[in-house]
């Protein structure tokens, strides 16, 4: 995870957050590798935006899911092993979702004391 959160502040144009995972068995090759055919300052059709409300949708899904899970484990109806995963998972998720915000908020911080 930590990997994943040094390599999401050396994100360019050119290239995107692709398959950002947090699982730890996730190759570290393929996790944000230059887009095929992309070249410098040239747009690669995923907007800021978009990946940003990507994102923000995945954590809310990773989050709702381990919710239901720890209910599922409170009725008995789901193993505890498979409910502990589930929750580790979202509080990855949460913790790389937190650190991306410091990120974005320490670089509007230093825009705004940028000189014109």
């Amino acid at each position: 995870m930590i990997d994943a959160i040094k390599n999401i502040a050396s994100l360019s144009a050119t290239r995107g957050i692709g398959s950002i995972s947090t699982d730890q068995s996730a190759s570290s090759t393929n996790a944000l590798g230059p887009l095929a055919g992309a070249t410098p300052g040239n747009a690669t059709g995923t907007s800021f935006s978009a990946m940003m409300t990507n994102v923000a949708n995945d954590t809310m899904n990773t989050l709702k899911a381990a919710e239901d899970a720890s209910f599922q484990g409170i009725k008995g109806t789901m193993n505890t092993r498979e409910v502990v995963d589930k929750v580790m998972q979202a509080d990855q998720t949460l913790q790389t979702a937190i650190a991306l915000r410091d990120k974005v908020v320490s670089a509007f911080l230093d825009i705004t004391k940028m000189q014109i």
